[in-house]
């Protein structure tokens, strides 16, 4: 963490930005019932600002909270070239933080299964996801946290929207498709740019997300220019979105699985009323 002893203004930034922080990731933790008593979360550390945030915010909170839950730091080697293998367990044991360092060589099947100069991403996630669940069931972990935050939420919801024709996002808690695993999301309220300010003044030895080499995700990365844009031409406007998906009305949309418009009818109040007017 960098010094701010001699710089009292930063210093004060730091504490409003860890405080907000930890307000808002106390408020989805509550709102969504993400950690119980007794819970043993695994915290998926990848090296990126998020994870490192997300692990000191929960940490933070475990030493206050009303109630008791363990935390174990996991970290998903996929053996990218060059990947800095020393990073990672040298910053958890300085912090005394409980960690396994899983070793899986995902890469090697993604560049032997996907064309060359094809998108990795699809297949490496599924992969990365499934070495994830395994390995928490084999530690007994109650609750798998992931580091996305509220920019990520709103991202998804527009890519979705955009490219695959659904009205969905990623939720702050869901329950895997095998009913084994709960994945909790405690910085789904939290935003990017806090997220960032955060990680940079508290100086994580950040681990560049580009090791595979692997194509940049350009849907995602436009539809994160657009957001940005957004918010910067209208202020407030991505908490305003972040609040529609917060207060969904099903029977203004069109999913007839989710509504029952087929069987609307009106009522007979309102049809003797029609009758009378008609006569």
């Amino acid at each position: 963490m960098m010094d701010l002893s001699n710089n009292p203004k930063e210093k004060l930034e730091l504490n409003k930005l860890q405080k907000r922080l930890r307000r808002l990731t106390g408020q989805a933790i509550a709102d969504f019932n993400m950690i119980e008593e007794g819970d043993k979360v695994m915290v998926c550390l990848s090296g990126g600002k998020d994870s490192y945030t997300m692990l000191e915010i929960l940490r933070n909170l475990q030493a206050s909270a009303p109630i008791s839950f363990s935390i174990v730091a996991v970290n998903l080697d996929q053996k990218q070239p060059s990947f800095p293998e020393h990073i990672l367990p040298a910053y958890l044991k300085q912090a005394g933080v409980d960690f396994h360092i899983l070793e899986r060589d995902t890469y090697s099947i993604v560049k032997e299964i996907v064309p060359e100069g094809k998108t990795t991403c699809g297949l490496c996630s599924r992969l990365r996801r499934g070495s994830l669940y395994g390995f928490a069931e084999q530690i007994g972990a109650t609750k798998i946290a992931l580091g996305h935050h509220r920019d990520d939420i709103l991202e998804t919801l527009f890519l979705n929207m955009f490219f695959g024709g659904k009205l969905k996002s990623m939720p702050p808690k869901l329950l895997s498709d095998d009913g084994k695993h709960i994945v909790i999301r405690p910085l789904a309220y939290c935003k990017e740019q806090d997220i960032e300010a955060f990680a940079v003044m508290k100086d994580y030895p950040i681990i560049p997300c580009n090791l595979c080499g692997s194509q940049e995700n350009l849907q995602r990365q436009v539809v994160k220019d657009m957001l940005q844009k957004w918010e910067k031409d209208f202020p407030g406007r991505t908490e305003t979105m972040f609040s529609a998906i917060q207060n969904v009305v099903s029977s203004h949309l069109a999913d007839t699985t989710l509504f029952d418009f087929k069987g609307l009818k009106q009522t007979k109040d309102a049809l003797d009323r029609l009758n009378i007017i008609s006569l």
